[in-house]
Formats: C-alpha cells, structure tokens, sequence
C-alpha cells in the first residue's frame, strides 16, 4: 500500500482548500456541508449506505463483501467480547458493571465529551478506565481483548444512529475543532492530510485500492481487516494511515487521535452503527 500511495502522492498534493476548515462554521453547518458533499459527489449512493464505505460504491467489491460477511470471521471474537464484558475481575465487579445499560446498544453513543471532566470519552477509554478502577491491567489499546468487547458492544448497537453533540463548552469546541484541523492538515513526508484521500479523491483507485469516503467511517469499528486477520479499534487504523504517508503515528488514545474520532463521529450524525464489519 505504500508503493501506491507514492505513487499518488503527486496528484494528491495539490494545495486544495479545505471547504469545512475554510471559514468560521458552526457544528451544524459543518455537518451539513461534509454530508452534503458525498450525497452530491455519489448521487446514486443513498445517504444511509455510507457506512458500507467502499461497498456502497462498487457492486463487485459489494458481492465479494456480503459473501465474506456471511460467514464473518470475527464471530467467534464477539462470543469472547461478550465473555470479557460480564467476567467477574478481582474486585468482583466486570466490564458490564461500569459501562451504561451493561455495555448493551452504546456502540453510537462514542466517543463523546464529557464536560464534568473536561475531555473526551472513547468506549475503549472506559473499559479500561473501569479495569485499573477494579484492580486489573488495562488491555492494549489497539487489538486483542479490548477489540473483542467493543465489537460485542457493537454488534449489540446496530442499526442505532449515531447522534454524539458538541456541547456549548469552550474545551468541548477545542477538542472538536481539534480534530477537525487533524482531518485537513496535511503531515509526513508525502504532505497527505485525511482528506486527500478519503474527501477529495474518495470513490478513486490507486491500483486496485478504492480510496473510501470519509463519512461513516468509522460506523463499522471495530474492524476486522483482512490484512491484518484481526479486529482493530479506530485508533489502530488512524496509526496505520499516518505511516502510510510517512508520518510519525500519535499513541493510541492520545489528544490528536481522540479528537479526530470525534470529530469524524459528529460528521456521520443520523448515520446507523454497523460494526464489527470485514474490511480489505
């Protein structure tokens, strides 16, 4: 992947603006404006299937998908997801105890943020939040067991519309305008921001790759890559693309990496919660 994407980077490198970022906008108006975009740019893409990413724009590679997901490869990590988040820790209290309604249907609810504490709040930070809270280590950020409940989590959310707002708060604003520069701001050796390939030249090829929309993207987290052969959380994937252009990757939940989650869950508001999904 990273041969093709040397390949484009010139044709990406452009110095396009970025109509979001442009000038002063409200939440409201960017979310409009970012939807607005796809559903003119895809006209024959219904709003609801952007979740679907790259399958809501190619019918083969759709065919290929819905076959992969009739025997999905990760149906045996939502059986140990669902294990995870009701086993008994040291404390005797488990995952299911500190999370709302039991961890069941939150999936769209996150992250989010939490204005009592002044930051934003991802459902990985929580699980294991509540693990050192009762006596445990916490999972590793990316994959594994924290992968595993999360898409127990989701796979119990589906079809929930994602509705996460930006409240009336100076550091709430800060965190998703955070994000929101993330998302534009080009970095690494290959001056490729976000946006390059998932909002300007989403639907195009490199090769074989089809460059996937941003808007709903990270609907379908946590996801089984089959590159990868495993499930990964959105932070894992966020590393992955800064490498790709030669970028040094932030941590796993850091500031940078929370703040474009965010930012990129407020954009895909009405959208449904599809995860855990099979993906190239």
């Amino acid at each position: 992947m990273r041969k093709l994407i040397i390949a484009a980077s010139a044709a990406l490198t452009l110095g396009l603006a970025a109509p979001v970022s442009a000038v002063a906008s409200t939440v409201a108006e960017d979310i409009q404006n970012f939807q607005n975009y796809y559903t003119e740019k895809f006209p024959n893409v219904p709003k609801a299937d952007f979740i679907n990413g790259v399958y809501a724009l190619n019918k083969d590679f759709r065919e290929q998908w819905e076959n992969a997901e009739e025997f999905p490869p990760y149906e045996e990590d939502i059986d140990k997801g669902k294990e995870l988040l009701n086993q008994p820790m040291s404390s005797g209290k488990s995952l299911a105890d500190c999370l709302p309604n039991r961890g069941i249907g939150i999936r769209q609810n996150y992250p989010h943020f939490d204005t009592d504490r002044g930051e934003i709040v991802t459902l990985e930070g929580e699980i294991n939040a509540c693990r050192t809270a009762n006596g445990e280590k916490p999972f590793k950020w990316k994959k594994g067991p924290l992968a595993q409940v999360t898409a127990y989590i989701a796979y119990t959310s589906r079809g929930n519309k994602f509705n996460v707002e930006v409240p009336n708060d100076e550091r709430a604003l800060a965190a998703y305008e955070k994000g929101k520069k993330h998302f534009w701001m080009k970095r690494g050796q290959l001056n490729m921001a976000c946006a390059d390939c998932h909002y300007y030249y989403s639907g195009s090829f490199i090769r074989s790759d089809l460059l996937s929309p941003a808007l709903g993207n990270l609907s379908h987290f946590p996801v089984y890559r089959l590159k990868w052969q495993s499930l990964g959380t959105p932070h894992r994937r966020f590393g992955g693309c800064n490498k790709q252009v030669r970028a040094k990757p932030f941590k796993a939940q850091s500031d940078e990496y929370k703040s474009l989650e965010y930012f990129l869950t407020v954009m895909m508001t009405g959208l449904e919660a599809n995860g855990p999904a099979v993906r190239k």
